[in-house]
């Protein structure tokens, strides 16, 4: 009778013990998705950009054109899921070089290259992909050397194709430095201003010692 008790004891704690593994189990975060891979995907993508490798635009002021089609080497219907393309300015290798927030992966969830959007716009297939759009460079944009990447998306979002102009042509940008043109003209001014003031009390107090 005793032996009996103790199996049953001894199960209903092994039940206990596996109820109370599942349940840790179940609040386990869930693994991460992983993201898409550029890797994996076809560059599929003519790109092209109005402005010159090297040359630099003004951030709020200058702008260029960005054009994109699908590649005329791609077969026929290889761009059936394609609904919208996504355009973004992306740091180039050169000012990516020791800085972690600007580098590249492969991964483009965790890609923190191509962080300006550009335009996004429905893929126009009966054109052949094709479409431009002509970006003024924001004014938060900081300055370094860029290129440009367009992303072919399904209708979930997702990035299926690809392509981009040359980052080794890279085009540069000068950001907006924080002090505005007008600031500068008045501390100028300013700066005038007390040396002629500072001049005319000198004189005063020379006369002052005079009399």
């Amino acid at each position: 009778m005793m032996a009996r008790q103790q199996s049953v004891d001894v199960q209903a704690c092994l039940s206990s013990v596996l109820a109370a593994l599942l349940f840790a189990a179940a609040c386990l975060p869930a693994p991460a998705a992983a993201g898409v891979h550029l890797s994996t995907l076809p560059e599929a993508l003519a790109v092209t950009a109005s402005a010159k490798p090297g040359q630099v635009l003004h951030a709020g002021v200058d702008s260029v054109t960005v054009t994109w089609s699908l590649k005329s080497t791609e077969p026929a219907g290889a761009d059936a899921a394609y609904k919208d393309v996504k355009v973004k300015l992306c740091y180039a290798p050169a000012s990516q070089k020791d800085r972690g927030w600007r580098k590249s992966e492969d991964d483009l969830s965790k890609d923190k290259a191509c962080q300006f959007k550009v335009t996004q716009q429905a893929y126009a297939a009966a054109a052949g992909g094709g479409g431009s759009f002509t970006y003024v460079v924001a004014r938060d944009v900081p300055s370094g050397s860029y290129h440009l990447r367009a992303y072919a998306t399904d209708a979930s979002g997702t990035e299926v194709a690809y392509g981009q102009t040359s980052p080794a042509a890279a085009f540069d940008v000068a950001g907006i430095t924080g002090i505005h043109a007008s600031l500068k003209v008045a501390a100028g001014v300013f700066s005038a201003f007390s040396v002629v003031a500072l001049a005319f009390f000198f004189v005063i107090e020379n006369r002052k010692k005079n009399k």
